[in-house]
């Protein structure tokens, strides 16, 4: 458990030096920063799911959006204007002097093969990642479902309904639990005080854990109870209690297997090595490519060659920056999970399947009579 709650906050927070992880991309969240608010995190959901849509747009839509692309990340990224503003200071020397071609026999073109190499494998290493995470926040959210699909026919009122709150509830802090940016109070506090997930005093209770993966146990617990409960006052049997048991064990499974994913991230050295690897060829590219002119004074070779440093950066940055995108899928870009929207979904899902049997009438036997007789009447002619 100790392990747990240290590893939960894995914005890689805990380097000394936060100009090397900024550097890498990655989120340092410092005891002076606040939490996104929630209605901040619901203009984020907006723009995350227009981002979501935009792979249907028009190519020239695509090619001019800005949000949610690498456009934008890499404006940001120094090393994107380094090897270009080596190429343009070589040109402006080689224009004025000649020099020899320190790099005509340095196979800079073998070590960009294993450079991009390596992105490749980063970056689907870090896809399968981001999808595998994706595919467990959503089960999560369809085991809730599931069980409220057996109880809303089994269970009494007033038990199914607190039963689904639990679990709804689990589900919120489940996220609150990973200290991202949906904190207690800014996300699951205005969550419940919308959907009336836990009691005042039900709230002190998970409280004293400190809102981490052990409030979410304890909830976890507390829809286990209730099984046992039913099962002792004869709603359920034994069978209907293993299925419901089996369901909340694998929406905890689905949860803490999220917590293992967080506890683990793609390996520093590796991010680094990649980083390190980048500052070094994109320069001598810079380099090689500048004295490839000579000293040709024709603007349009210096033009198709500069273009082909710009490509070269954007490809090999651009990658880098793609597979750290995804290292984390439970931040606050617009091309992380869409949590809020599964945690909505899944409470009014919820809430439709425990009303919808009260909006079903008794059955009339000479209608579905009637509806019989028609529907084999068209299937013979």
């Amino acid at each position: 458990n100790n392990m747990t709650d240290q590893a939960t906050s894995y914005k890689l927070s805990t380097f000394s030096d936060d100009s090397i992880i900024q550097t890498l991309g990655c989120k340092v969240t410092k005891s002076t920063d606040l939490p996104p608010t929630y209605q901040q995190l619901e203009e984020i959901e907006v723009q995350r799911r227009e981002v979501l849509r935009g792979g249907e747009r028009p190519f020239w839509r695509i090619v001019l959006s800005w949000n949610g692309t690498c456009l934008r990340a890499l404006c940001l990224d120094w090393l994107v204007w380094v090897p270009i503003g080596i190429f343009v200071a070589m040109r402006i020397l080689l224009r004025q002097h000649e020099m020899e071609d320190i790099l005509a026999d340095s196979n800079i073109d073998i070590l960009g093969g294993f450079l991009s190499f390596f992105l490749v494998h980063f970056v689907n290493q870090t896809n399968t990642r981001f999808f595998e995470m994706y595919k467990l926040a959503k089960s999560v959210g369809g085991k809730i479902t599931e069980i409220t699909c057996v109880i809303s026919t089994t269970f009494r009122p007033a038990a199914a309904l607190r039963l689904v709150r639990y679990l709804n509830a689990a589900h919120v802090v489940g996220y609150v639990g990973l200290n991202g940016p949906y904190s207690k109070e800014q996300f699951f506090d205005h969550i419940n005080a919308k959907y009336n997930l836990l009691t005042e005093s039900e709230v002190e209770i998970i409280g004293r854990h400190g809102w981490n993966h052990k409030s979410f146990t304890e909830i976890v617990t507390w829809c286990q109870h209730d099984i046992r409960k039913a099962k002792t006052e004869g709603v359920i049997d034994s069978g209907e209690m293993r299925e419901l048991n089996k369901l909340i064990l694998g929406f905890k499974d689905s949860m803490e297997t999220i917590y293992d994913y967080c506890e683990q991230p793609v390996h520093f050295f590796y991010i680094h090595f990649l980083c390190l690897l980048s500052a070094l060829y994109l320069p001598l590219f810079a380099l090689e490519n500048a004295f490839s002119v000579g000293s040709n004074d024709e603007w349009s070779s210096e033009v198709i060659t500069g273009l082909i440093v710009i490509l070269q950066s954007t490809f090999v940055i651009g990658l880098r920056l793609l597979g750290q995108k995804m290292v984390d899928p439970f931040g606050d870009d617009f091309e992380d999970l869409s949590v809020l929207s599964y945690v909505i979904g899944t409470i009014e899902e919820c809430q439709l399947i425990l009303s919808a049997k009260k909006n079903i009438t008794d059955i009339d036997e000479s209608l579905e009579k009637e509806m019989a007789t028609s529907t084999a009447n068209h299937v013979i002619s």
